[in-house]
Order: structure tokens, then sequence, then C-alpha cells
């Protein structure tokens, strides 16, 4: 859908408390947004924050040394993990 067309249709509704609806009608005005245009983009902007503080690893130097070194060195398979990955072939790649 184009831009002109896309309308949205999708609705949140919310109780709160006088004080908070006016806090809330007071920071929109600040900006000269609708209150709904400022909560929409207030609430956007923290999901897309907690979004990627829960998707993206951050590691320190130490870290991501480690974990560099374990992605590039070839894993050295003794009999058991050998068996293991042959039998998880077997029972779950098969099928």
């Amino acid at each position: 859908m184009s831009a002109a067309t896309d309308t949205k249709q999708e609705r949140i509704n919310l109780r709160l408390e006088q004080g908070a609806k006016q806090v809330l009608e007071r920071a929109a005005c600040f900006e000269g947004k609708t209150v709904s245009s400022f909560i929409l983009t207030s609430a956007l902007a923290y999901a897309e924050k907690t979004i990627d503080a829960h998707e993206t690893m951050r590691l320190n130097r130490q870290d991501s040394e480690a974990f560099f070194n374990a992605l590039v060195k070839p894993v050295r398979l003794n009999k058991r993990l050998a068996a293991a990955l042959k039998e998880h072939e077997q029972r779950v790649t098969s099928k």
C-alpha cells in the first residue's frame, strides 16, 4: 500500500489518572503535537530501545575476543561429541 492510501486501523485505549493526562497534554503542547501523536512517538521510541536492548549483544573487549576466537577456531570432536552429533542427525535431521 502507498502512504497515501495506508490508513490507521489499529487502536489502543488506555485509562489513566487526571494528573498523568495533564502531564501528557503539557508535554505534547511543548512538542507541538497532539496527545495521540506524542504518546505514539514516545512509545515507539521506547519500544525500539527496549527491543534493541533485548536483541543486541554487547560485549567488552575481553569477552568479544573470546567470542571471536570461539568462532574462528575449529571444534575438536571427541568420540562422545561425535556420537551425540550422529545420534542427533539420525533422530532429528532425518525426519
